[in-house]
């Protein structure tokens, strides 16, 4: 089991990852901000290139596209899959400020069958 949103989960879904199929023209630099959480704001960041998930870090990125920010409640409901992220957008529960076509063009990814795989297999090795 790893910690959500620790580096080590970080890691893990980077190697998961790797099986994701090529996606061209699906790529941002992605800045996350997870509020309210046990230990205080959490932020990470994912590097996404054609696609796949290259690389994902705990910190800020200075040259971040997109940045997201949600709070911890639902970043744990979105991650366990009881919050769709297309959903939370609409009611405002995910905030997405920056390049909205960097973000517009990796939504299809999200609803591809072997993201929520992805999803799936991650949560079910991660400890909340």
């Amino acid at each position: 089991m790893v910690g959500y949103l620790t580096q080590e989960w970080l890691d893990r879904l980077v190697e998961l990852g790797a099986s994701q199929p090529v996606r061209p023209g699906a790529t941002a630099r992605l800045q996350y901000q997870v509020t309210g959480g046990p230990d205080g704001q959490i932020d990470y960041y994912w590097l996404v290139e054609d696609g796949k998930l290259t690389d994902a870090r705990l910190g800020q990125l200075p040259d971040a596209e997109v940045t997201l920010s949600m709070t911890h409640a639902d970043a744990v409901a979105i991650q366990k899959g009881e919050l769709d992220a297309n959903a939370a957008f609409m009611q405002g529960k995910l905030k997405a400020t920056g390049n909205m076509g960097k973000l517009m063009a990796l939504l299809p990814i999200t609803m591809s069958a072997e993201y929520k795989q992805l999803n799936a297999d991650l949560t079910a090795e991660t400890e909340f």
